[in-house]
């Protein structure tokens, strides 16, 4: 299983990056696909999460702002990040369950990811 995070870069205050995600070596469309950062200093974070049935989930630092999406006949998810801010700054990845194979979104941080996607943020 692999997953490869892409689309990270440096933003000012109040512009959009689009993060990918793409995942290869499983039943993708089976699958609820998380996203979680780590900032330096700063507890890993989880982000939002889509579910197999493409149900959204949202954490309270994202809702408004970030769009997460899904294409299934591209094993891709996507993370629109719109008015980012300072705070966004981290390293960001995608994770799936690899334990119990979660439809679901119980959590934003599953338990295996990938190389991540550095996301900067300043002006």
């Amino acid at each position: 299983v692999q997953l490869q995070a892409s689309g990270g870069g440096s933003a000012q205050p109040g512009g959009s990056l689009r993060l990918s995600c793409i995942i290869s070596g499983l039943r993708f469309a089976d699958r609820a696909i998380g996203w979680f950062r780590v900032a330096p200093g700063r507890e890993r974070e989880g982000i939002s999460c889509i579910s197999s049935s493409s149900v959204t989930s949202y954490a309270a630092s994202a809702k408004g702002r970030f769009n997460i999406s899904r294409d299934n006949d591209k094993n891709a998810v996507y993370l629109q990040m719109n008015n980012v801010k300072p705070e966004d700054t981290a390293i960001y990845y995608c994770s799936v369950d690899l334990t119990y194979g979660s439809r679901d979104c119980h959590r934003y941080d599953f338990d295996f990811w990938g190389q991540g996607t550095q996301v900067t943020v300043s002006s």
